[in-house]
């Protein structure tokens, strides 16, 4: 099995272009299944999950073929409904595929969706939408049958709980229901606003797309576009949290800050200098990081989840105590094991962490999941001696070229 070798203590400087946004691209590629004509998908990451939703789009049987970081879709020869369990549950993101599907062919076929293990990520909100829509839901053993023989209509929804995955999949539903459809207690989040921009793009219909409530009057057809996925935001602060771990002057290009403004912020509080401009960051200073003020997540625009874990080995090497408060996931701390073993000094209950920084050593960790597995190499980055990370099939699911963009950066790591 694969995994990084990573001798630490190397600053990391430069300048780098962040990769294509992965959790906007993937419900982008289910709602090309809504249209009739070829789309260009610019800014597309190579990605293991980008691959999975590639080869689902290829069995249900979409023409795609790749030229450089551009995928060229062709959806008018789509046969099937049905995603085989394999593809299923090889990323959680297979559930967006479901709304495009029962309103482009009135059924859809899956299994119980993978992923990260962080925890309950019910599709409840998914299903009780759905079925306002007109859908008709039957589970055989872990197989979900989802029809709407008479078509899906709209309909007013309001979630309890603003699900970015749920927010995606009926808005992609609604694109083409008959009628209109009210959601309210929508998420937010800036990969949704990409999603409806691509959609509106096709001939959509879509009004308020970032804030709680959206408008969605269904279309009698889309048709296919060219459109470039926004940069990813989560990738974007890895890099930048390398930066300033490892004492390095870093220019970020590609991002909106907006869409990074608690994050920043906390990073900001560290002591670091950090500049921002309309599509870039920059992070500098050798002076060691100080605590980090606290942090609690939560949906957008509250503090992203998914850079808890890059902040928890921020806090291991920074001087004081970090306090961290994960209000979405139950399971987001499953790096803190592995943290230990490099030294990191680490006090947590079921939801809540204090860390104090302290001198971090090489050792042999493993990747639990996507967010926990870059922040161990994070952690690896900025400790005396060598380390080991394996289990990397879960990082790479998010990181395009990882081990050779933070060589290019000035970090000393392989892959073997």
């Amino acid at each position: 099995m694969d995994h990084y070798i990573i001798r630490g203590k190397r600053r990391l400087s430069g300048e780098l272009t962040v990769q294509g946004a992965k959790n906007s691209l993937l419900p982008v590629l289910a709602a090309v299944v809504l249209t009739d004509g070829k789309s260009l998908i610019r800014n597309a990451p190579d990605l293991t999950d980008t691959e999975s939703a590639v080869c689902i789009l290829r069995e249900l049987g979409c023409s795609v073929v790749r030229q450089g970081r551009d995928l060229l879709i062709d959806p008018s020869n789509l046969s099937s409904a049905e995603i085989s369990p394999t593809l299923c549950r090889s990323m959680r993101s297979s559930v967006v595929f479901l709304g495009p599907l029962l309103a482009r062919c009135q059924k859809a076929v899956l299994s119980l969706p993978g992923g990260c293990r962080l925890g309950e990520r019910p599709i409840d909100l998914h299903l009780a939408g759905l079925t306002k829509m007109g859908a008709e839901i039957l589970w055989e053993d872990d197989r979900l049958i989802c029809t709407a023989p008479a078509g899906l209509k709209g309909a007013e929804i309001t979630m309890p709980f603003p699900s970015v995955g749920a927010t995606e999949n009926l808005m992609m539903a609604a694109a083409l229901a008959k009628g209109t459809t009210l959601l309210t207690g929508c998420a937010k989040e800036p990969e949704i606003v990409d999603l409806a921009a691509f959609l509106n793009r096709c001939g959509a219909r879509i009004e308020g797309s970032g804030s709680t409530v959206m408008r969605i009057t269904g279309a009698d057809r889309l048709s296919g576009c060219a459109y470039s996925i926004m940069g990813d935001r989560i990738a974007a602060m890895t890099y930048l949290i390398a930066a300033a771990m490892t004492g390095g002057d870093l220019t970020l290009r590609g991002i909106d800050p907006r869409h990074l403004a608690q994050p920043l912020q906390k990073l900001s509080g560290t002591g670091k200098i950090l500049s921002v401009g309309k599509d870039f960051c920059r992070i500098a200073g050798t002076v060691p990081p100080k605590s980090i003020p606290m942090i609690a997540t939560g949906p957008y625009p509250a503090f992203p989840t998914d850079c808890l874990p890059l902040f928890l080995s921020l806090a291991a090497v920074s001087q004081g105590t970090s306090v961290f408060w994960e209000r979405v996931f139950e399971n987001r701390y499953a790096s803190c094991g592995d943290l230990a073993k490099m030294g990191a000094v680490i006090y947590r209950s079921e939801r809540a962490a204090a860390i104090r920084g302290s001198h971090l050593h090489g050792a042999a960790v493993s990747a639990q999941d996507l967010r926990g597995g870059a922040g161990l190499v994070l952690a690896a980055l900025a400790a005396e001696g060598t380390t080991t990370v394996s289990n990397i099939a879960w990082i790479e699911r998010g990181y395009e070229r990882f081990c050779e963009t933070l060589s290019d950066l000035g970090a000393e790591i392989r892959k073997e």
